[in-house]
């Protein structure tokens, strides 16, 4: 059985956990307490470039002093 975190044609999605720290999971995968889905949904590479673009700070938000509102949106915008 192939990791379906390594698939490279499988479907993904990106998620974000209550400190604004993000994760590529596998589209096939129920979502895991404490995460919910944030960006795109869609191949591995579209996925990964959106955590790079949006995930800039990668200390927890606890540390940063992000807002939890800010770091699961993915802006740092107000």
């Amino acid at each position: 059985m192939t990791n379906p975190f390594d698939d490279e044609t499988g479907e993904f999605r990106v998620l974000v956990n209550h400190e604004g720290q993000h994760s590529l999971w596998p589209g096939s995968m129920a979502v895991p307490a404490g995460w919910t889905p944030v960006g795109p949904t869609g191949d591995r590479r579209t996925c990964l470039d959106w955590i790079d673009a949006n995930w800039t700070d990668l200390r927890p938000a606890s540390v940063s002093g992000k807002s939890v509102g800010k770091a699961a949106s993915g802006s740092d915008t107000p």
